[in-house]
């Protein structure tokens, strides 16, 4: 089955992190990185920009209409992703425990109904 863990962050959180506990979540996603792609469960990993650079698009009466910053305003915002193929629902949820940002932030594991490869 496969799997999106999304990772969601919080700005206050992070900015309360020392410099040690940054380098150790950034040692700890190439040490994340490797563990899944040796064990073949990794599909694909992207880091996310910030909200602030992204722009939201609607159409409406047939014209799109876009409008900068985020889709909604929040305190948390999604960071970056992992997905994944695991067995079980269970080992996703152990990947997404070993995500190191998971110390501080949330990790949503959320299933994949539907995918089209290229």
């Amino acid at each position: 089955m496969k799997y999106l863990l999304l990772i969601h962050m919080n700005p206050d959180v992070w900015s309360t992190l020392t410099q040690a506990d940054i380098d150790e979540v950034m040692a700890g996603h190439d040490t994340f990185i490797k563990t899944i792609t040796e064990s073949g469960e990794l599909i694909r990993t992207d880091a996310l920009g910030q909200p602030a650079e992204s722009a939201v698009v609607r159409v409406r009466g047939g014209a799109p209409a876009v409008t900068d910053g985020p889709y909604v305003e929040a305190k948390e915002f999604l960071a970056g992703f992992y997905f994944v193929e695991c067995a079980t629902r269970d080992r996703a949820l152990e990947l997404a425990a070993m995500i190191p940002d998971a110390k501080w932030n949330a990790i949503e594991v959320r299933p994949i109904v539907h995918t089209q490869e290229k």
